[in-house]
């Protein structure tokens, strides 16, 4: 019976597997996305029932207890507004890291404690990574959630030889782990080595807080998809340490997937990953005497509406503001009253736009816009000097002019769309705060730039009412 048990476990492992691979495809165009989403489920699914049929498994209470705590955590997670879904899936990633240091501690004292003959420097190797990747993600991602949330300052919190004692911490932390693994042989008469497995804990989640506290907000996208590389690669080796081969091929499917999209992230921000993490962006900038004397256009709901309607064509530039607002609805709105008079409505997505990748994407799926209608940045740019209106909802530095010539900006060098090239630009925007980036952007004091000042749903309602009329 136990061994018909456990090639069940194998083969539910196996379909699991393959619906992990599934999912990732199905996910990466919106046609099958829902079906990517429930592969995933069904897959996750499969691999819990296949765990615990196992006959190693003798009492379910805690394991019910676990089912019971997590739902209960994990329900009103996913109730969240999209405008929170950043937030919500930098928490989703801590409690991940957080299971796999958590996993790689019980083993640790399990094999001290009951198995000391079955230590292997492989099997301590894979012990250490995992716990080291496991609490970094936790705590670091709690710090990207606060950020997020703003519950701590979004702007860089920085401090005297930050990046000396990060990467101390860090290689004291991989130094110990180091010795663990070359003195692994001793680990059961040597009380001593037992201490540095705890020193390893303590910097683990010290580092993840001082690595995350510099970053700036604008950076939050990158440090949400390189921190899932870091939870899939922590699962990597839980799956080593367990010897479970479906954790250690999801484990690579998230870490690998994670770590693309963080380097398809930077590269949208003409960045390197020594940038993100350790070049403290996002500081406000002081204001130059120039730009401060210069003054802005504004407009009112009816002039853009009168405008847009004689406009045969015109790109929405999509930001965190829209987000904010939860006016991805009045958008679809716009859309149908500009498209019904026969204007050729376009929506340029910038790669980092928003606070997670593809966060501009889900909102305005949510809000039905048709998604050929959406446009990518080296697409759309070729055609916005013949593009009659721009008009940017919440956007900042991903529509700023800064990034092609200033060289003393932060963000020079940065691949942005080219609103500022449109015939007429309309901005909508709360304040001429500036944006995650910490500077002014120049767009808004271009000569054919009008202001329209407020909240995005409140003004995008004056414009379609405007319209309609």
């Amino acid at each position: 019976m136990d061994a018909i048990l456990h090639t069940t476990k194998e083969l539910i492992y196996l379909v699991a597997t393959v619906l992990f691979i599934l999912s990732l495809l199905w996910m990466g165009h919106p046609s099958t996305a829902r079906r990517g989403v429930f592969a995933g489920i069904v897959a996750m699914a499969a691999a819990v029932v296949g765990t615990i049929i196992l006959p190693e498994i003798t009492n379910y209470t805690w394991i019910i207890i676990a089912l019971v705590l997590g739902s209960v955590i994990g329900v009103p997670l996913a109730m969240v507004p999209l405008t929170a879904v950043p937030q919500r899936t930098a928490l989703s990633h801590a409690f991940g890291g957080l299971a796999a240091g958590l996993v790689g501690v019980s083993e640790f004292y399990l094999w001290m404690t009951h198995h000391t003959e079955s230590i292997s420097a492989f099997g301590i190797g894979a012990l250490v990574a995992e716990v080291i990747l496991g609490f970094i993600t936790f705590t670091g991602s709690l710090m990207a959630a606060g950020k997020l949330q703003e519950v701590i300052p979004t702007r860089p919190i920085t401090y005297k030889f930050q990046n000396a004692i990060n990467f101390t911490l860090g290689g004291v932390a991989i130094l110990a782990g180091i010795i663990l693994v070359a003195m692994s042989s001793f680990l059961a008469t040597s009380s001593w080595l037992w201490l540095l497995f705890p020193l390893i804990i303590i910097l683990a989640l010290a580092f993840g807080v001082l690595l995350i506290i510099p970053i700036g907000g604008a950076d939050m996208p990158t440090v949400i998809a390189l921190l899932n590389s870091y939870a899939g690669l922590s699962a990597v080796a839980m799956g080593f340490v367990l010897d479970n081969k479906l954790l250690i091929a999801a484990g690579a499917l998230d870490g690998s997937s994670g770590l693309i999209l963080s380097i398809i992230m930077c590269k949208a921000m003409n960045r390197s990953f020594t940038n993100v993490l350790f070049g403290a962006f996002g500081q406000v900038q002081e204001s130059s005497g120039a730009m401060e004397q210069r003054n802005v256009k504004s407009a009112t709901v009816e002039d853009a509406a009168q405008i847009m309607s004689a406009a045969r064509s015109v790109v929405v530039v999509p930001g965190y503001g829209m987000a904010v607002a939860q006016a991805q609805h009045r958008v679809q709105e716009l859309y149908d009253v500009l498209t019904k008079q026969g204007v050729d409505v376009k929506f340029a997505v910038h790669p980092v736009a928003g606070r997670m990748p593809g966060h501009m994407n889900v909102l305005l799926a949510e809000a039905e816009i048709p998604y050929d209608n959406l446009v990518e940045m080296e697409d759309i740019n070729p055609d916005m000097p013949e593009t009659d209106v721009a008009l940017i909802i919440g956007a900042n530095d991903v529509i700023n002019p800064a990034a092609r010539h200033d060289k003393s900006s932060p963000i020079y060098g940065m691949p942005i769309i080219d609103a500022d090239k449109a015939k007429t630009v309309f901005v909508i925007k709360r304040s001429m705060n500036p944006g995650f980036a910490g500077i002014e952007n120049e767009l808004f004091f271009g000569d054919n730039t009008l202001m329209l000042f407020g909240d995005a749903k409140a003004v995008l309602t004056g414009v379609v009412q405007a319209l309609k009329e």
